[in-house]
């Protein structure tokens, strides 16, 4: 991941607004307000439902993030910020994740891409080493107000993204092939800075990190490289319990390969390859990769599970370079190319991605310009949720909670957190395994009315099974 700078009189105007509020009432005029919620662009009337997006955009006022309306944001644990210890909460937030804690709490472990030097270290009492990165954890109340936060690991580099395990702890990687550095080591958010945090996992390679997600099907974990030439890469577990410590008994590294097909930017859009996956060495991955032939992708990023499907992204390819979003399907062993942006204001430069509870896939920019939240529906639509009008740095670590109710990502440059609340579509488990099969063609598809699109959505199914449903003579009530 990239980031760019901010002047001090931005950074000073962006830690004062924490307070103010926006509504945008039944009269379309905007009034502040002096409340402890941040920004909230509220309208009279019902939202869209989801499916496709959330409507055009609320300009802010403070200048900080726009969203949809009807929803609202608020801005907690900026860099340097004093946590309960007295340590200051350290910079460059990355990748994150969340869990379920006691009492309907939400427990966010939370990457900080720090190097070796940074004013705002991971300031840990028991590090793997004498660098400046490392996770801290949150503990976020029902009300999204932090009711606690402190160090988790510390002590290694450019922690950028990584991957949530299914037995609650956090995989944070490195990003970087420097000599001693480029691994992944495990977090217990609740055990924090235990010897398990200090502990690479060696077998699951040496490289420059960037994300990695497990299917709990098989406790397979698939990782992306964050380097120019990149590979795809699958882990397996000698222990595949996925229980705490099962990753530490070692495993076996292999790389993406397509025999026919040496580089990824010879795929179409809607082509599916065979993969043949090879073994290298976890100590010399990248170089290893590339003598056996395996895929070369231009930079890969993001990377999330989800019923069924590895969805994986190439932040810098395509034919005008503005990224790429793959899926891959462990049960066909076969790769895809979804999509592929032609132009910046649909998507430029796509980072770290999550699945919604609805079954779109959200991706964080880390473009040149106003970075944004941009959506990606089974049906290949693109559309804008949030856009970082700060211009200040990418966004980082897009996480729900496990309720579905709050959005958290967030802000590099200058470090902050944001909660984002508001009329979200409820959980869809149908509609998020509609994204594991390609959509008919747009002359194909059936002609779905507002009326069955709003019975899908109640009914919880995808637009193509309703439409079926309706084929068939079922009546739409």
């Amino acid at each position: 991941m990239s980031n760019t700078g901010m002047d001090r009189r931005n950074f000073l105007r962006v830690g004062g607004m924490s307070t103010l509020a926006l509504t945008l009432g039944t009269t379309g005029l905007f009034s502040l307000a002096n409340t402890s919620k941040g920004f909230a662009a509220e309208v009279a009337g019902n939202p869209t439902s989801g499916f496709g997006g959330y409507g055009p955009l609320v300009k802010d006022p403070n200048g900080i993030l726009d969203l949809p309306k009807g929803f609202h944001y608020k801005m907690f644990s900026k860099a340097g910020d004093l946590m309960p210890n007295g340590d200051k909460v350290p910079a460059m937030h990355d990748g994150m994740a969340a869990f379920k804690g006691e009492k309907n709490t939400t427990i966010l472990v939370r990457n900080h891409e720090n190097s070796t030097n940074s004013s705002l270290p991971v300031n840990g009492k028991n590090p793997w080493g004498q660098a400046a990165g490392g996770t801290t954890t949150l503990i976020v109340g029902p009300n999204r107000e932090v009711i606690d936060q402190y160090v988790s690991s510390s002590g290694t580099v450019r922690n950028c993204a990584g991957g949530a395990s299914t037995w609650g702890t956090w995989l944070t990687m490195e990003e970087t092939g420097n000599k001693g550095h480029g691994y992944i080591f495990e977090v217990n958010p609740l055990d924090p800075e235990n010897e398990m945090s200090k502990t690479p996992i060696y077998d699951m390679g040496r490289f420059s990190h960037e994300a990695g997600h497990v299917d709990p099907s098989t406790g397979i974990w698939y990782l992306t490289e964050d380097a120019s030439p990149s590979f795809l890469y699958r882990f397996t577990p000698n222990d595949r319990s996925q229980t705490l410590g099962s990753l530490q008994k070692g495993g076996t590294l292999e790389a993406a390969a397509i025999d026919e097909l040496p580089r990824a930017a010879q795929m179409a859009t809607g082509q599916t390859f065979g993969v043949v996956w090879k073994k290298v060495d976890p100590e010399i991955a990248q170089a290893d990769a590339k003598a056996k032939g395996c895929i070369q992708f231009s930079r890969l990023e993001g990377a999330y599970f989800s019923e069924g499907t590895f969805w994986f992204d190439d932040t810098s390819a395509g034919t005008k370079s503005l990224g790429r979003v793959y899926r891959y399907t462990p049960a066909t062993n076969t790769l895809e190319l979804f999509y592929e942006s032609t132009d910046k204001n649909d998507l430029e430069m796509p980072d770290n991605i999550t699945i919604t509870p609805w079954g779109d896939l959200w991706i964080a920019e880390d473009g040149g310009g106003n970075d944004r939240i941009v959506g990606l529906t089974p049906e290949g639509e693109i559309y804008t949720f949030a856009e970082n009008v700060m211009n200040s740095s990418e966004f980082a670590g897009p996480a729900f909670s496990v309720d579905g109710n709050t959005f958290f990502v967030n802000m590099q440059t200058p470090g902050i957190t944001f909660a984002i609340w508001g009329p979200f579509a409820r959980k869809n488990s149908t509609r998020r395994r509609a994204m594991n099969y390609a959509q008919p063609p747009a002359d194909l598809a059936p002609v779905v009315s507002d009326k069955l699109r709003a019975f899908a959505e109640e009914q919880g199914m995808s637009m193509l099974e309703a439409a079926a449903l309706e084929r068939h003579g079922m009546p739409i009530l």
